[in-house]
């Protein structure tokens, strides 16, 4: 857990998401998710929007499902979906504005996401071997939590300046081999077991033990959460570069729709899913 001081709440947040399925797949095996939600009501939101935090909470994730036929996209759709009831009533049980107890909701919402993609894999034939990852963002005012199991990724872009930083493990050989420093960013990019996971939800795995922590925030802040789809076509220097304040005077109205589209003309062989969210 980020130790720095809790800063005053911002008072709203933007958010604009845009999913592809890229220039290679035929279907699109990628979910994202924007909710808004307190003890008493919950609202899905659109891909763009901008609201306050006052008085509602704010959930966002993407995932990215694995499987045969029909069964990854199932799995992504079913791992975001749950979380619109799931996170919701963790926090009518619990007291609002956790600051020591989101590990608990969080690491026992993604345990019962995957028991539920396990149950339903060996349940019906088309689902089979269904797996996915999982990244989520939770905010309450002046805190972002995060929960995540995969290789999609959470970024923090902080106002005060310096470099973006990537919050999420990748649950990979590779990215245990780039976080210690015996490979570099364009070797884990092509690394011949990149792809190849250690944790994901549901599927074969048989406990679920996902990275979890939290981050305070000020105005003007930003993060990112993609599958890696994005990531194959933009290396760090690149989502840095496009997601400066310097930058958003020339980008897109939807900043989603810039970090997609920049991906796949660079690369575009994987469905491609980007998720911006801006402190305002």
């Amino acid at each position: 857990m980020d130790n720095t001081k809790k800063l005053t709440p911002a008072q709203s947040l933007r958010w604009f998401g845009r999913t592809d399925r890229g220039k290679v797949r035929s279907n699109n095996e990628d979910s994202f998710l924007a909710l808004q939600f307190n003890a008493k009501e919950v609202h899905r939101l659109g891909k763009i929007g901008e609201d306050s935090i006052s008085t509602m909470d704010y959930a966002f994730a993407v995932s990215d499902g694995m499987g045969g036929a029909m069964a990854g996209e199932y799995a992504s759709s079913i791992a975001v979906e749950k979380i619109t009831t799931l996170l919701p009533r963790s926090f009518q049980q619990s007291a609002s504005g956790l600051e020591a107890g989101f590990s608990d909701v969080l690491t026992e919402l993604f345990d019962t996401i995957h028991r539920s993609l396990v149950y339903l894999g060996r349940s019906y034939e088309e689902c089979s071997g269904m797996e996915a990852t999982l990244s989520l963002c939770w905010i309450t005012p002046g805190w972002l939590y995060f929960g995540h199991i995969g290789d999609s990724r959470i970024y923090y872009l902080p106002v005060s300046g310096g470099d973006i930083k990537q919050l999420s493990h990748d649950d990979t050989y590779v990215g245990w081999l780039f976080r210690h420093g015996h490979i570099n960013e364009r070797e884990a990019r092509t690394h011949p077991r990149r792809n190849v996971l250690q944790k994901a939800l549901g599927g074969g795995n048989q406990f679920v033990d996902p990275q979890v922590g939290a981050v305070a925030f000020e105005p003007g802040d930003k993060f990112l959460l993609c599958t890696d789809g994005l990531t194959e076509g933009l290396y760090s220097h690149h989502l840095l570069d496009m997601m400066r304040p310097s930058a958003a005077s020339l980008q897109a109205a939807n900043p989603a729709d810039w970090l997609v589209d920049e991906s796949l003309s660079n690369d575009g062989r994987d469905n491609t899913t980007a998720l911006v969210i801006e402190v305002a």
